[in-house]
């Protein structure tokens, strides 16, 4: 049994590095190279250990570090899907949902039931982890678009009160994220990077 549960999770492993293929639209800080979602995952674990400090409630950190991590696996199968895409809604759970059986179904049983069962949680966004786990995933970017003079918003067109909606989930999981993160949008209006 213990050779088995062996041989799957090193599948899962190997399953799991086509996560550095899967290219999102944002920008690595300062530069025009688009971030992978494995840079991106990475980024947001060190964030939350960085930041859990600010969240609104006391937060399980190991918790957050999971949901960070394995949120976006299942765009392996389901692709990433940009935040402001106006073809296709973002929240393309169902999708995501048979990529995440799939994907973490090749763990052990009771491995693949908690992979699924914190990635459920993320994408449900109700605990106070999965508050600011999401808050990270949606403060990494913003701060990519900030020091890119507007990154993916200025190429896409995208205006204030959309980027604005997308971001204000930042508040659920941490005030005073969002409160620094609504003061750099505000900025972003200032230097005419963000159009209200």
């Amino acid at each position: 049994m213990e050779n088995e549960n062996l041989l799957k999770q090193i599948s899962f492993i190997k399953e799991i590095d086509k996560i550095k293929y899967i290219q999102r639209r944002t920008k690595l800080f300062n530069s025009d190279r688009n971030e992978n979602d494995a840079e991106h995952s990475w980024h947001l674990a060190m964030m939350a250990i960085v930041l859990a400090e600010h969240a609104n409630e006391p937060v399980d950190v190991l918790k957050v570090l999971k949901m960070v991590l394995i949120h976006d696996i299942v765009e392996i199968d389901a692709g990433d899907t940009f935040i402001y895409d106006t073809a296709k809604d973002h929240s393309n759970t169902d999708e995501e949902l048979i990529a995440a059986k799939r994907i973490f179904g090749m763990l052990p049983k009771e491995q693949a039931e908690e992979f699924i069962a914190i990635w459920e949680e993320f994408e449900e966004g109700k605990t106070n982890e999965a508050k600011f786990a999401r808050s990270m995933d949606r403060f990494e970017p913003l701060l990519q678009n900030t020091s890119n003079k507007g990154g993916t918003w200025a190429e896409l067109n995208v205006d204030y009160q959309r980027v604005y909606d997308k971001k204000k989930v930042i508040n659920e999981g941490s005030t005073s994220i969002w409160n620094y993160s609504e003061n750099l949008l505000n900025e972003c209006v200032d230097k005419g990077i963000l159009k209200k």
